[in-house]
């Protein structure tokens, strides 16, 4: 394994790089289990949730036009995510790896995504997906409510539309992914260490 590592890093400096998808329904555990993923490969962690809350808590007119959407639980065009993304991994040149966390939410971002790592020398190493049932996504949401200050994590119907939003939209990324032998369903029930070990595990055998 060694040697294979070697042969990457002297030939093709990108192309062991890590890169990850953390995937799954809104409130199945992406943000607090990606900061486990960040501490132990040293990736970093790109959130398109924070990205979005920059840009909002600026006020920028791109910062309105995401409001507008995730307001009412819906997804936010293609053409305000993706540029700021470019624009993220772009400030990174020497990272080991990136984990993508709410992104890509639909198969064109998906196919962005991957067209702009292929022109770097990268591709996506996995994408785990945590399965969580609905209830308790309702449940987790609204309980992260009482401290987030979002008004849509108390609203249940909001919630239930995230949900719906979700399904209908995001989920076929799976499968895009699945087709490539690259898309890994993991349960996302139990404790938080639970589900880092399973993390881990899947990690592991995919790099």
């Amino acid at each position: 394994m060694w040697i294979l590592n070697l042969i990457k890093r002297i030939f093709g400096k990108n192309t062991s790089m890590i890169q990850l998808i953390l995937f799954g329904p809104p409130g199945s555990g992406k943000g607090t289990q990606a900061k486990f993923l960040v501490e132990s490969y040293g990736l970093i962690h790109i959130s398109t949730g924070d990205l979005f809350r920059y840009e909002m808590g600026n006020d920028t007119p791109l910062g309105k036009e995401a409001k507008s959407y995730i307001s009412k639980g819906e997804l936010v065009p293609d053409s305000v995510t993706i540029g700021m993304l470019k624009n993220k991994v772009n400030q990174h040149p020497d990272a080991k790896g990136f984990i993508y966390d709410g992104f890509p939410r639909t198969i064109p971002q998906a196919e962005a995504l991957d067209e702009f790592l292929a022109s770097n020398g990268s591709s996506i190493t996995s994408l785990l997906s945590l399965t969580v049932g609905d209830e308790e996504i309702v449940h987790r949401i609204k309980q992260r409510g009482q401290t987030s200050g979002r008004a849509d994590d108390l609203n249940e119907d909001i919630i239930r539309n995230r949900i719906a939003v979700y399904k209908e939209n995001t989920a076929e990324v799976f499968d895009y992914y699945n087709a490539k032998g690259k898309a890994l369903p993991i349960d996302g029930m139990g404790t938080i260490d639970d589900i880092a070990a399973r993390l881990k595990d899947a990690v592991g055998n995919s790099i």
